[in-house]
């Protein structure tokens, strides 16, 4: 049976937010956020400032869009090296962290969270008010890995999805972590688990 199409509202809809923050991730490879204004978003974008605050609310909520985009982009490489290495789960873990931590390294939004520049408006949103982002994270990572390896109950799913995503923020935004600590060492701490849950 065929899907139902995308309503054109909706779809016009979905392609405007998306315009909006890829014009938001083209500044943020040359200046930090807090540099860039939404007047100077919604000019690349090629629509007004009232349109983006129209799409978005405000600027907190347009931060925390953008931050939750990225996360989906960020679990699509690590879901892709897990599914890469599905036969060896502890090298699935370090395969998946390598990929995040390689990725956030070049993300403009991790760069500008950790200099320090616009941390007062966006490393909020990854810790103290980062409840969306780790839910949704947590969310989407626990069900692609009870998908991924069926032995797992949804319960253990999540548990796993938890540590890793809270870690990787961790990882992401604290890059000056003790030596030793990266991809490797999520395997070792983790990896037991992981078998031992799927053996």
């Amino acid at each position: 049976m065929a899907e139902a199409p995308v309503p054109y509202a909706v779809a016009a809809r979905e392609l405007l937010r998306s315009t909006l923050l890829d014009a938001m991730r083209e500044q943020l490879t040359t200046r930090e956020w807090a540099t860039v204004t939404m007047a100077e978003v919604a000019r690349a974008a090629g629509v007004s400032r009232q349109t983006l605050y129209k799409a978005f609310g405000s600027r907190e909520e347009f931060a925390q869009a953008y931050v939750l985009r990225e996360v989906d982009c960020f679990l699509e490489a690590v879901e892709a090296a897990v599914q890469a290495h599905l036969d060896e789960p502890a090298r699935a873990l370090s395969a998946a962290f390598d990929v995040f931590l390689t990725a956030a390294a070049d993300d403009p939004l991790v760069r500008s969270i950790v200099s320090g520049k616009s941390s007062d408006e966006l490393l909020p949103l990854v810790t103290t008010q980062g409840r969306p982002v780790l839910g949704h994270a947590t969310e989407r990572l626990a069900a692609f890995l009870d998908q991924a390896w069926a032995p797992m109950a949804p319960e253990q799913a999540r548990l796993l999805a938890e540590c890793v995503v809270r870690l990787a923020i961790s990882c992401a935004t604290l890059p000056s972590a003790p030596p030793g600590m990266g991809a490797d060492s999520v395997a070792t701490l983790l990896g037991p688990y992981l078998e031992g849950v799927l053996a």
